[in-house]
């Protein structure tokens, strides 16, 4: 009989392919809809001058954008859940092997932001929620709240101006070392922590005024036993909720992000394919965002099973009953 891990994880590949098609529809639909014709486009990049009606019309349907709609998606899906995505307009290079490429810098890049947004919002959060109505809990409240409703392009340009030109500890553009990454790092972190932080003081607030918890300080356990064993790791289900959810925003935000410091990633290879209409580009990264955020709630999904030992029995009798 399967473990309880591998039917959550079949059960959410399941739940993964609908999911898919829905992402991929979106995708094709809204790539088609988009003002431009691909076909002038690249004419006129390769000749330097307008194109003649007349080529434009057989190139067009060289590359089959003059079949219906419904012909052109099933033609595409189908490629598409071969591996192949298709060939870039722009380029003539093929859209997938071009995202892959481009791929781990953006991954790395919201990683790292990802992992410096928990490891500063959790124990923040946590304090606040110990001391509220301290200090501590108004300066981590209005920081959050400051954090959270400044967009990170700005961010992005303060922490440029700040550490770049006026102290000059860091550089402000480029991917040539660590000392690179520390400005998009932390840029895209800070609305990431922010977010967690409120969350996490929220959750925390709740779960100390829980029986459970006023019973084991009652019992004379220390305090930082009952915080970090009977309060901290129930609280962290939203939390986790939270960061999986933020990570494919954190791939969403690391294009802008990239852009303002110029570093190589999916960020500038989709702006230049919106510049250029390269459509199969455009529908192979929104695919490709789309499986990613699907896959880190199933990271979550799976993280719940070994924070509350309570999901592990309900799978174990699901898998009974069935």
């Amino acid at each position: 009989m399967p473990s309880p891990v591998v039917t959550l994880v079949s059960r959410r590949l399941l739940h993964l392919v609908p999911v898919w098609l829905g992402v991929s529809l979106l995708a094709f639909g809204l790539s088609s809809l988009a003002p431009g014709d691909p076909a002038a486009m690249i004419l006129q990049r390769q000749t330097g001058e307008p194109p003649g009606q007349e080529a434009v019309e057989r190139l067009r349907r060289e590359l089959g954008l003059d079949d219906p709609f419904a012909e052109r998606y099933v033609r595409w899906i189908g490629n598409a859940a071969k591996g192949d995505l298709g060939t870039s307009y722009r380029s003539g290079a093929p859209v997938g092997e071009t995202l892959l490429q481009s791929f781990p810098p953006t991954l790395e890049l919201a990683v790292l932001a990802l992992l410096l947004s928990v490891v500063v919002a959790i124990p923040v959060g946590v304090m606040a929620a110990v001391h509220r109505g301290a200090g501590i809990d108004s300066l981590s409240r209005l920081l959050a709240l400051i954090g959270t409703s400044t967009p990170s392009f700005v961010v992005g340009y303060l922490v440029i101006l700040l550490f770049a030109v006026s102290l000059k500890l860091l550089p402000a553009a480029g991917a040539d070392g660590w000392r690179y990454v520390v400005l998009p790092v932390i840029t895209l972190a800070l609305g990431e922590a922010a977010a967690l932080t409120r969350l996490t003081r929220a959750s925390m607030l709740e779960v100390l005024g829980e029986d459970y918890v006023r019973m084991a300080r009652a019992k004379g356990v220390p305090e930082r036993i009952v915080l970090a064993r009977h309060a901290l790791r129930n609280a962290l289900n939203p939390v986790v909720t939270l960061a999986g959810v933020r990570l494919g925003r954190l791939l969403g935000g690391a294009v802008i992000i990239e852009t303002v410091f110029a570093r190589p990633g999916l960020g500038r290879t989709l702006v230049d394919s919106i510049y250029d209409r390269d459509y199969p580009m455009i529908q192979g990264f929104i695919l490709l965002a789309g499986t990613a955020f699907v896959l880190a709630n199933l990271i979550v999904d799976l993280s719940y099973l070994w924070l509350d030992p309570r999901l592990r029995s309900v799978e174990s009798s699901r898998r009974v009953a069935s």
